[in-house]
């Protein structure tokens, strides 16, 4: 060590430090870390409307039908509950129904793809005016 200090004209202490510095790099390793992959969430790629039910629809009857979705790895549903009635079965039902055809991209986790659980409210809002279809169902009743 005193060969070092005087060859580089370090002090004692300086010489000390720039060993231990020496064998600590020497020893550490020697494969770069892996890069970190940050995780992501599910998203809706495509999410078609549900059919309105024509009866609910002209009424002026509307409601949330909310939704547990399990999206698998390949970004498509692979469990729907409903978990939140919008007090209208045949809304339920039509959330029901359509949920299962949506397509999501999956979440990730260390870049790889993985199944996720996720809420999806699908609203039905009546429009503020009546469609001409609804005068048809009028005239049947």
């Amino acid at each position: 060590m005193d060969k070092l200090a005087s060859h580089f004209s370090l002090s004692r202490p300086a010489a000390v430090a720039l060993s231990a510095l020496v064998l600590v790099t020497a020893c550490g390793k020697s494969e770069p870390e892996a890069a970190y992959i940050p995780s992501t969430m599910v998203a809706a790629v495509q999410t078609p409307k549900p059919e309105y039910p024509m009866e609910l629809l002209c009424a002026g009857i509307g409601g949330v039908s909310t939704l547990k979705v399990l999206v698998g790895v390949e970004g498509k549903p692979v469990e729907v509950v409903l978990i939140g009635s919008s007090g209208q079965s045949a809304l339920d039902a039509a959330a029901e129904k359509v949920v299962p055809t949506w397509i999501f991209e999956a979440a990730t986790r260390n870049g790889q793809p993985v199944s996720q659980s996720i809420q999806v409210p699908v609203k039905f809002t009546p429009p503020a005016e009546r469609p001409n279809e609804c005068f048809k169902l009028d005239e049947r009743r």
